[in-house]
């Protein structure tokens, strides 16, 4: 990839991040979550997925490598929010937590010490403690799994890419560790949050990944976005 291309796909991908925080809202005796604020719009009779290649099938290659994308979590990218003295995984907790405490540990000296989550996914809540097993409670999520961008086209980014990728803020989210479990890498088009109230949030940032990265998706999951984007508000 020319260096002309990266300077390019990464100002493509200065893209609006949306957190994924809820709000309570009262129904009778119970309370519940919902997908808060920031709902995006989309303009009708325009396909959310212009400019997107659509393939007809996902095609597994079976030679995706995690360490293909750099360190875990890595401070050291040209990802917005890289060189801040934070790792990633501390900068999405730091973003999409409520009703936090910090400390100050090697990796980030304002990491997240405890929180709580309201999971756009499930719309659980989860009480966040930072710790080797209730730390695990709460995961981050690539929007965009890491094997499925290797499949439609990654394996081909410099190494440069592939990391700024994979701490891309645009591309994370906090997510119950159950819900990013059970979706692995599965594309749109076999996984979607069982949380329906989030699908607009979860497609329109989907294809924003998508588009800014120049990365192709798959007919059945093209399907998939295009039918939740619908439950978008109209502008």
């Amino acid at each position: 990839m020319t260096r002309k291309r990266v300077v390019w796909l990464a100002a493509a991908v200065a893209l609006a991040v949306l957190v994924a925080v809820q709000v309570v809202v009262s129904s009778g005796h119970r309370t519940q979550f919902i997908a808060r604020a920031d709902i995006p719009t989309v303009t009708p009779g325009i396909d959310v997925l212009v400019g997107i290649a659509v393939v007809p099938l996902r095609i597994r290659s079976f030679d995706y490598r995690r360490d293909a994308f750099g360190d875990s979590w890595t401070d050291d990218t040209t990802a917005p929010g890289g060189h801040n003295g934070c790792d990633t995984r501390n900068d999405i907790l730091n973003r999409d937590l409520a009703d936090k405490t910090y400390v100050s540990i090697k990796r980030c000296p304002n990491a997240v010490a405890t929180g709580t989550l309201y999971d756009p996914y499930t719309n659980a809540v989860v009480a966040f403690t930072r710790g080797e097993t209730t730390g695990a409670a709460v995961q981050i999520d690539h929007l965009v799994p890491l094997a499925l961008a290797w499949d439609l086209g990654a394996r081909t980014w410099t190494d440069e890419m592939r990391t700024r990728f994979a701490n891309d803020p645009a591309n994370l989210i906090a997510v119950a560790g159950d819900a990013n479990q059970e979706k692995g890498d599965q594309e749109p088009g076999t996984w979607m949050p069982p949380n329906t109230a989030f699908h607009c949030q979860y497609a329109v940032q989907f294809i924003e990944v998508l588009r800014g990265y120049a990365l192709p998706i798959d007919a059945s999951s093209a399907t998939a976005l295009r039918g939740a984007a619908a439950t978008c508000p109209t502008r």
